[in-house]
């Protein structure tokens, strides 16, 4: 039996808008805009992943405010599963850093109608729901017993 792998996906706000990252030529979703995504790799946390994904793809600095939600995925990733953050924006400027990512901007939801059909569906679905406010954030867990960071219960 294999490994059921982790991915972690981050929705970063700043002034009402939401990071989008160009997925590079090469890629399965060459063209495609994306929010910043990627694979948790061996011993990291999700959290620092999502962290990470979001300053290699986009540039930026940002902070996990909430988990947005569990996400199983399809082919040809089936079998795998996905933490999607709510994330602010803390210090810089949108710029890929890495050679997936070939462009990297904030969108707003007037943005959004810009690139239609320039978008990966699931993300602009995404990203439509939290810019409408139509999502539930689950915060840190305060009071949680066990105090790990990273515990939204």
């Amino acid at each position: 039996m294999s490994r059921t792998e982790l991915f972690v996906g981050a929705v970063v706000m700043q002034d009402g808008r939401v990071l989008l990252v160009r997925q590079s030529p090469g890629h399965s979703l060459a063209g495609k805009w994306t929010i910043p995504w990627g694979r948790v790799e061996a011993g990291e946390s999700p959290m620092s992943a999502a962290i990470r994904e979001t300053l290699e793809e986009g540039g930026v600095e940002a902070k996990v405010e909430g988990l947005l939600g569990v996400q199983e995925l399809p082919p040809p990733q089936q079998g795998a599963v996905a933490l999607v953050y709510l994330c602010r924006h803390v210090s810089g400027d949108p710029a890929p850093r890495d050679r997936e990512t070939d462009a990297a901007e904030y969108c707003s939801i007037d943005g959004l109608d810009a690139k239609r059909g320039l978008m990966e569906p699931w993300s602009q679905w995404l990203v439509r729901r939290v810019l409408a406010g139509e999502i539930t954030v689950v915060g840190p867990g305060h009071g949680n017993p066990l105090q790990a960071h990273g515990s939204f219960l």
